[in-house]
């Protein structure tokens, strides 16, 4: 395991208390880190705009990085000065701005994502399937919680996704006898938790943990999909069950669409984007598109769009006309 500075370490344990989630942390620490190596190890309360601009402009110009991953070092920045140094960043530094071109996302035709599935064991089946057919990421995926899924409503409630904005999303009706034998899995995995002294609960935000002292043991706050271990919690270093590990969900879908003789390059993502693509050609609005991605800005949602417009429903081809049917 990797260790840490005193000063790094007190960053991560300041967020934890603040209840950034730990991928939070572990991006932030990298960015903090790396730009703490890059001017020398110098500490950053001895530096300040100046330096920053100059990182920003070594990850464009010598790293070639993407505008959003550019956008993830400066929000880290930003953090780091303002609530750990105490001393805000200009609002308008003048950096060189990454105009690496975005990648068009990679979509599946719906025959593609079902040849896929069909390669898939239940439990990664599921999470497949909520992916694909609630526009999930990976990761709110196996954090559901069981009371986040709505059977009357046929909808599903997302905390805290990215942005840490709340949404909720469709849920498909053929996906219903499956999460009801996964909900009746993490129950029994609750009971013979329950069994064990040293078992804390699962793992709630502080606030609610105070409120509801006793709703870490009940089935509502369970993950739906729990890792098979207990494990230590890296926080407080009591026993849980943590839910599934994103790990295991991309090396099952790219080991499923092998299988599958896809020769795209498929993600977890992937099954999002098709998502995404595939409700768009199905006649729905832009704006419900954008709803059920969570998108705040409905040009991030567009980008299907375009890939629509690129292919067979956009710009006939020219050979088309010369070889096609007259």
């Amino acid at each position: 395991m990797r260790t840490r500075s005193p000063f790094l370490n007190h960053i991560a344990e300041f967020m934890l208390t603040k209840q950034y989630s730990l991928r939070t942390v572990d991006t932030y620490l990298k960015w903090i880190s790396s730009y703490i190596h890059f001017h020398d190890k110098r500490h950053p309360a001895s530096m300040g705009d100046n330096e920053v601009v100059e990182y920003l402009d070594y990850l464009v110009l010598k790293r070639n990085v993407s505008p959003k991953t550019q956008a993830t070092a400066l929000n880290a920045l930003s953090f780091l000065y303002k609530q750990i140094i105490k001393q805000d960043l200009c609002p308008n530094l003048t950096f060189i701005r990454s105009k690496r071109q975005s990648k068009l996302p990679i979509v599946m035709t719906p025959e593609e994502v079902k040849r896929l599935m069909s390669f898939l064991s239940k439990r990664y089946y599921l999470i497949s399937g909520l992916m694909y057919g609630s526009g999930l990421r990976v990761m709110e995926a196996v954090q559901l919680r069981v009371q986040d899924i709505d059977f009357d409503y046929k909808c599903i409630r997302i905390w805290n996704g990215k942005g840490n904005k709340h949404r909720v999303v469709t849920l498909a009706t053929e996906l219903i006898p499956l999460l009801r034998n996964q909900i009746a899995q993490a129950d029994e995995y609750l009971k013979l938790d329950s069994q064990n002294e040293r078992y804390a609960g699962v793992w709630m935000p502080n606030a609610l943990a105070r409120k509801y002292p006793s709703a870490n043991k009940s089935i509502a706050w369970q993950y739906l999909f729990p890792s098979y271990k207990l494990s230590a919690d890296p926080e407080t270093g009591e026993i849980r069950r943590h839910h599934f590990h994103q790990t295991g969900v991309r090396k099952a879908v790219k080991e499923a669409a092998k299988k599958a003789q896809i020769t795209k390059p498929i993600t977890p993502h992937t099954f999002r984007h098709s998502f995404a693509t595939h409700l768009l050609q199905s006649g729905a609005d832009i704006r419900t598109v954008q709803a059920q991605l969570g998108h705040s800005d409905v040009k991030t949602t567009q980008i299907y769009t375009h890939v629509l417009q690129l292919g067979a429903n956009g710009v006939v081809s020219p050979l088309s006309k010369i070889l096609g049917h007259t």
